[in-house]
């Protein structure tokens, strides 16, 4: 995912003044060896990615956009903001080994778990399509695929290649794909371009993306503890369903007809006003807090016993391998969950500030060079203060950019009765993980790999953290490197690394399950001790949690203890509070005295 997309004429290869400037003096060198040594270049005849025929405002009609590899829960939300901007939308299921095998017939030897699933996954959709009676040619003409890539030390980077070489091996040559760039934007051309890369639609995505992060985490929460089973998943259908509707029938800002909308216009500042408009109306309008609303009140009806223990498992790892809820990861949700886990999940918000985060580290370190990297004279005065300024502007529009998405994400949170987790703070990851990876490396998740296991385990906020990657993902090999050292550090920490590959999910299923025994032994002993330590059994608090039906309740919060991890165990000590005190409880966690 990216903080900055532009349009990227596919015609063309997008150069920075940078590299244009380092290609000048490679050339003026060459050049130089050349006639000093007496050396005849000979002439090169390199490879160029053919042009793809772009996506144009005229087909948005008949064409469908394909997409997905996230969560059910956040693809139905980016699906309904798609078609509430006018698209037409299509979600590829969530893929599977059957989508892997093909990923593997059609495509590149040695490419990654997600490589494979991801592109197996779109030839398997578009073999559908034809059975059920489209030609190739209808297919390429009324199908377009959006999705992900990267450069750097990842094999993420030959995604798009290995798309257009699986594509062509299946027959299906031509196909249009359009990829996002996790720095650079988006391949398409800016000429009357399909997808419109403006305000409405990145608002329309971050909107869906971070209230499906939220609805995704508080299920989560919920689940382990529902007193009738299945309750919850059922719950979760309907408010998707109820949010669907609620995101495609908005419509963006405009400009109304009014005096002051006309005066606006004559004066040629329509198009700042509208930008204004649109902005404010993200950060002031609460369009979506009143069904907010709803979604936290039908969620917070599930009856919930909290004395039932479960150790917390903190999932993490490379991106795709801990978002997608299939056969990439083995299944591994649904897994822990039947193994009596509480599953605290990794949301798309931490990625996002992520990025921020390392744009605004990639600022900083390059304060006080111009574009070309020439350091401004002794007495250039006038290029020292313009270099000055053009950095504290990049770098207040990248701190406003963060502030802007965390305190967005905290309103939803907080509509959503504020039991999950808030973003965690990116300086505060950089802080404790650069000691073991190096900040500024880059590709996969850089040092938020080893971050997360540090804070998430030290903060007391999990029995153990899971972190699943693909088999021979270089930049997760890497953490896992660093891992050791941190093991060796933390010494109650409980940390396991498992490699997806469309294979070996029972020797995965098994290592979580002697990694999850240990956390369950863990927060059983936490249970015992905190119960020990109130004077009441166990009949006695669950006596007076059934006299107060708000202690039932999922969204009501129960105070952390320092020490303490398990809901269960805070959740006793709680009650036992109550019970000494006589304190009434209240929706919320608010409690009264009598």
């Amino acid at each position: 995912m990216s903080t900055s997309f532009q349009p990227v004429n596919t015609n063309l290869v997008q150069i920075s003044s940078t590299e244009q400037m380092i290609r000048r003096r490679l050339e003026a060198e060459r050049l130089r060896l050349e006639k000093e040594y007496g050396v005849q270049r000979k002439q090169a005849h390199h490879f160029h990615k053919p042009v793809e025929r772009p996506f144009t405002k005229a087909e948005r009609g008949t064409t469908t956009l394909l997409f997905g590899g996230l969560t059910w829960k956040h693809e139905k939300l980016v699906h309904a903001a798609f078609e509430g901007l006018g698209y037409q939308t299509e979600v590829v299921p969530t893929p599977d080994v059957a989508a892997f095998q093909l990923g593997k017939e059609y495509g590149n030897n040695g490419q990654c778990n997600p490589t494979y699933f991801t592109v197996g996954n779109l030839v398997q959709y578009l073999q559908k399509l034809e059975e059920k009676g489209l030609s190739k040619k209808e297919i390429a003409d009324r199908y377009i695929f959006l999705t992900a890539g990267a450069c750097g030390p990842c094999r993420f980077g030959m995604y798009e290649a290995e798309y257009r070489l699986a594509l062509r091996n299946s027959g299906f040559d031509g196909f249009r794909v359009i990829l996002f760039q996790q720095s650079g934007g988006l391949s398409q051309s800016d000429m009357e371009a399909g997808l419109e890369m403006n305000l409405d639609f990145f608002l329309g995505i971050l909107n869906g993306l971070n209230i499906g992060d939220l609805v995704n985490e508080v299920a989560h929460l919920i689940r382990p503890y529902e007193v009738n089973a299945g309750e919850t998943d059922a719950v979760l259908e309907e408010v998707m369903d109820y949010l669907h509707s609620v995101i495609k029938r908005k419509r963006p800002w405009q400009l109304n007809g009014g005096t002051w909308s006309h005066f606006v216009r004559q004066a040629g500042l329509a198009p700042t006003a509208e930008y204004l408009g649109k902005f404010l109306s993200q950060l002031f309008a609460n369009e979506y807090l009143p069904h907010l609303d709803h979604v936290r009140e039908r969620l917070n009806s599930v009856n919930v016993d909290r004395t039932r223990v479960k150790p917390i498992v903190k999932v993490t790892g490379e991106f795709w391998a801990q978002t997608t809820e299939g056969d990439g990861n083995f299944n591994m949700f649904q897994f822990l969950h039947r193994e009596g886990a509480e599953l605290l999940v990794e949301p798309i918000g931490t990625w996002i500030m992520y990025m921020l985060h390392q744009a605004v580290q990639a600022t900083k370190d390059r304060r006080g060079l111009d574009d070309n990297l020439e350091l401004p004279g002794k007495w250039e005065i006038g290029k020292k203060l313009a270099i000055q300024r053009n950095y504290y502007q990049k770098l207040a529009t990248l701190k406003f950019a963060e502030a802007v998405f965390r305190r967005e994400y905290h309103r939803i949170k907080d509509a959503l009765g504020g039991v999950a987790h808030g973003l965690t703070d990116q300086y505060e990851l950089q802080r404790i993980g650069h000691p073991y990876y190096n900040s500024r490396a880059g590709g996969g998740e850089g040092h938020l790999e080893v971050a997360k296991n540090i804070y998430y385990s030290n903060k007391e906020i999990c029995h153990m953290v899971l972190s699943l990657k693909p088999f021979g993902c270089m930049p997760s090999t890497q953490s896992d490197g660093a891992q050791s050292a941190v093991v060796a550090h933390y010494k109650d920490m409980i940390f396991l690394p498992i490699e997806t590959s469309g294979e070996g999910e029972i020797n995965a299923h098994s290592r979580a399950q002697m990694a999850l025994g240990e956390a369950k032994v863990k927060a059983k002993r936490e249970f015992a001790q905190a119960l020990a330590s109130t004077g009441y059994t166990l009949e006695e608090i669950q006596g007076f949690v059934k006299k107060h039906d708000c202690l039932q309740r999922p969204l009501y919060k129960v105070p952390k203890r320092k020490g303490v991890i398990g809901i269960a165990a805070n959740f006793v000590l709680h009650v036992a509070d109550l019970m000494k005190t006589g304190a009434t409880p209240q929706p919320g966690g608010v409690t009264t005295a009598h």
